[in-house]
């Protein structure tokens, strides 16, 4: 994972009043798998952002596998 990725979410959390397959972004990575991650409305709007181990995010990709993997 690296910034900028796009991620979701593998696990309900709600103490952070987050579920499971919510979108977000990774915005900052301040350890080889801590990463600060925004999540946006369909507007763009913030709601939340939130530091987060790779553990429980998985990468979404928009392209074909073979574009996906460099």
């Amino acid at each position: 994972m690296k910034l900028l990725d796009v991620v979701a979410l593998l696990q309900d959390m709600p103490e952070l009043d987050l579920i499971r397959g919510q979108v977000g972004t990774i915005v900052e990575q301040y350890e080889p798998d801590v990463f600060e991650v925004e999540f946006c409305d369909a507007n763009g709007r913030a709601y939340a952002l939130e530091t987060l181990g790779a553990s429980v995010l998985m990468i979404l990709h928009h392209q074909p596998k073979e574009l996906a993997i460099a």
